[in-house]
């Protein structure tokens, strides 16, 4: 595998932002592991940090190289600081940023990387599972499987669960009882994607029983399940911590559709 740090304008931004990217490599003689080169076309994750994080996290938190170097796959671990994946009532346009530049910029950049919707996939951890979702159930065109982990799926618990950052949330979403039922909500996203004859993506949540989300988590399950999506439902105990998401991103990299 090959790593790179990517420092780069972004213009839906309008400021310089960063990515770190794992590149396929096909690799003999290294010592305790082989790299598989990227055929043609290679698929890619989008890997999505959480709150507190940044683009260096799953690699400081978890093994992910390691983990897919006998995938062929490219891994693109964005910073999308405190923003939620979402455009901004403040101005700054993170949903755009993440789901149409981004996809756009790393196919310029990375001329292996395959632009079928059934070779781009998202995942993430807490904040970055409510943008993986989000990438599912909005993007539907352009990503054909997503996956949760410990994800922070309902908008309208953001405000009783974290009041104190309410002004940050009200500068993501606006007032958060006028965003439910909005384009920020992944309960009516859901709900809209599977009455308009969309492709629906292949999804995949896990959440630790004992983690402060899992209620949220349950009725995200529900809801999914009720609409007829694709979806992989696994818990255990654990709580809001990497050890379970070192473990359960190895799960997702097994469940991904890597075309063989």
């Amino acid at each position: 595998m090959a790593l790179m740090h990517v420092d780069f304008f972004s213009n839906v931004l309008g400021m310089c932002v960063q990515m770190d990217v794992i590149i396929p490599q096909k690799t003999t003689g290294q010592i305790g592991m082989e790299g598989k080169g990227g055929e043609d076309r290679y698929p890619t994750l989008y890997l999505l940090h959480g709150m507190s994080d940044d683009q260096t996290i799953w690699q400081r938190r978890t093994s992910i190289e390691r983990y897919v170097s006998d995938l062929g796959i490219a891994v693109v671990m964005p910073t999308t600081h405190l923003a939620w994946y979402t455009d901004t009532q403040y101005g700054y346009r993170y949903w755009t940023y993440i789901s149409e530049e981004l996809p756009q910029i790393c196919r310029s950049f990375f001329k292996g990387m395959s632009d079928r919707r059934e070779d781009t996939f998202a995942a993430g951890l807490s904040m970055g599972g409510y943008g993986a979702f989000k990438l599912g159930l909005r993007a539907s065109e352009t990503f054909g499987a997503v996956a949760s982990l410990s994800g922070g799926l309902n908008i309208a618990s953001l405000g009783s669960r974290h009041g104190e950052r309410n002004p940050l949330f009200e500068g993501i979403f606006g007032d958060l009882e006028k965003a439910v039922g909005g384009e920020n909500d992944l309960f009516h996203l859901a709900e809209e994607l599977a009455a308009s004859g969309k492709p629906k993506p292949k999804m995949y949540q896990w959440c630790g029983t004992e983690d402060f989300l899992y209620k949220d988590n349950l009725l995200m399950r529900d809801h999914l399940k009720k609409l007829g999506f694709d979806l992989t439902y696994e818990e255990s105990p654990g709580d809001h911590r990497w050890e379970y998401w070192d473990e359960k991103i190895q799960t997702v990299l097994k469940w991904l559709p890597i075309q063989k």
